[in-house]
């Protein structure tokens, strides 16, 4: 866009403790606000009244999976489903309806539906007993599959369980048709057909579509495999990318000395072939484990319903260490996926030895989801430049945490979960994120969770470890702000002459909203660098 664009009539959040009233846009970047952005408006080729809404920064999502939410369009709609009885039902609702498929593969189904979060496999032959299903969990470290899923992954009662992964096994040691974690999921998924490009760009425009409607323009896509930089590629190219995306490929703890040449690879690629100036491929994404819900979360004392098991470290600390700190020494940024106290520490511990190993330099290491902390390791965050990057929506005390997590790990260490406003209060950077579609890619819905620490339905009354609450302002610079400075990009954190105009019109100012209908303020524009990704119709 190259011409004058001119934003007045509302509130601008700048982003720097004071607002104004007006903003200019051209070529694609902030060049006068307040009076001096008026002062332009009769020689603009276009005004927008913002009819006493708010302006503000574009939000930006640190850590979500795009390609996968816009893929879960082309399959059964079983996210929201209530019940086993409703998922199944949808399953075989589309595999009437798309009699030559040869896979019926979907997402994302809620673990807490069946007990322990254990499906089974006959639940699915009831209403496709001919084709294999494969749907992975909402979490998606699950894969729950029926019988023939079961039988073309060739498992039976006589498979061991696979290095980091689990069967979960019937009384007679039969497969059940749960998959819990990376290698036993991929004994099935390895199996379905890869998607074409033509589908991956359409779910990368589904994703964009979905994103400029709830206000983002930066993501972080926190799981990639080299493939799929083509998809992303080909979406640039043909115009179907909507948003500005970082890359984070995938190190695998048993071939990551292989990876860091094809790593480096793709970076150059992005660099040499993406015309679009939208994607960058400058991270590498690390699981230190799994998830509390599954009981694969790497925990310092062992799990209240498995006494045995202190969860899955999917790399071993020291593996890790050595890992990251190859891949900060070829340039990487590095983004672990955390959630058990374990987890953490060993993230925490690898990025110190890079630290100590690799000298200093702006390397801006990011934790994701930082579920439960151990209280010794807060201050690390701060004093190690480490970006926290919580997933707010999940801040709250509902289905999850009363059917899985608690009863796993305790109300001693569930107390200690999502530790926002501590690491705010010790100088800590944080950034948030949806981790769509594992949950809603929503900032709104997350803001308001992070501010109340209750659930949609108001509970309960008082907030979850409320001490963990944000002010309206602390969560907005996490959306706004905070993932910028995770992505190396400052400048769209804020609104100043210069600043790509990334930005975002919403129907009224969140600071003066009841915090229980943060949810419902509505989005009524998105620009991305000057042009409109999505303009509600009023």
């Amino acid at each position: 866009m190259t011409g004058l664009l001119v934003l007045h009539g509302g509130t601008v959040r700048t982003g720097t403790g004071e607002d104004t009233t007006a903003l200019a846009v051209r070529d694609g970047r902030v060049v006068a606000l307040g009076a001096g952005a008026e002062a332009l408006r009769p020689g603009a080729d276009e005004s927008v009244d913002l009819g006493g809404g708010f302006l503000m920064p574009a939000f930006g999502d640190g850590h979500a999976h795009p390609l996968f939410g816009g893929l879960e369009h082309f399959g059964p709609r079983i996210k929201g489903c209530a019940s086993v009885g409703e998922t199944v039902a949808e399953v075989g609702r589309w595999a009437a309806a798309h009699p030559d498929e040869e896979w019926v593969v979907g997402a994302s189904y809620e673990p807490e539906l069946a007990p322990g979060g254990e499906f089974d496999a006959r639940w699915l032959d009831a209403v496709v007993p001919d084709r294999p299903v494969v749907l992975r969990a909402s979490d998606y470290h699950t894969v729950w599959c029926n019988t023939e899923a079961l039988r073309r992954a060739g498992i039976t009662a006589d498979t061991p369980d696979p290095r980091l992964g689990r069967i979960v096994r019937r009384p007679d040691g039969s497969p059940m048709g749960t998959l819990r974690e990376w290698h036993a999921c991929d004994l099935v998924l390895d199996r379905v057909p890869a998607r074409p490009l033509g589908e991956l760009v359409d779910a990368l425009r589904v994703a964009g579509d979905a994103y400029a409607r709830a206000g983002v323009t930066w993501v972080q896509d926190a799981w990639v495999e080299p493939p799929m930089a083509d998809a992303y590629l080909e979406a640039a190219r043909r115009g179907a990318l909507s948003f500005r995306a970082n890359l984070a490929l995938r190190a695998d703890p048993d071939h990551w000395q292989e990876q860091r040449a094809a790593f480096a690879a793709v970076r150059r690629r992005m660099e040499a072939e993406d015309g679009s100036g939208l994607l960058e491929a400058r991270t590498v994404k690390f699981f230190a484990d799994g998830v509390i819900e599954g009981g694969t979360a790497a925990m310092l004392e062992p799990y209240h319903d498995a006494p045995h098991s202190c969860g899955m470290a999917v790399w071993e600390p020291a593996r890790l260490t050595e890992a990251v700190r190859a891949f900060d020494a070829d340039g990487f940024q590095v983004h672990i996926h955390a959630i058990g106290d374990a987890g953490v520490r060993a993230a925490l511990d690898a990025v110190e030895s890079a630290r100590r190993a690799n000298g200093t330099r702006d390397r801006r290491p990011v934790i994701a989801h930082v579920q439960v902390v151990d209280p010794a390791d807060l201050p690390r965050f701060a004093a190690l430049g480490v970006v926290a990057n919580f997933e707010p929506l999940w801040a709250q005390y509902d289905g999850t945490q009363t059917e899985l997590t608690v009863p796993r790990v305790g109300e001693r260490r569930a107390a200690l979960q999502y530790p926002m406003g501590e690491l705010a209060r010790g100088g800590a950077r944080l950034s948030f994120g949806s981790d769509w579609p594992v949950s809603s890619h929503l900032p709104l819905e997350g803001i308001q969770v992070a501010v109340t620490r209750r659930t949609f339905d108001g509970d309960p009354e008082a907030g979850w470890t409320p001490h963990q609450r944000l002010t309206v302002d602390q969560a907005l610079d996490a959306c706004t702000a905070g993932v910028a400075h995770q992505a190396f990009a400052d400048g769209r954190g804020t609104l100043a002459a210069g600043a790509p105009a990334d930005l975002v019109w919403l129907s009224e100012d969140p600071r003066g909203v009841d915090p229980m209908k943060l949810r419902h303020v509505r989005v009524r524009g998105t620009w991305l660098a000057g042009r409109p990704t999505h303009r509600a119709d009023d």
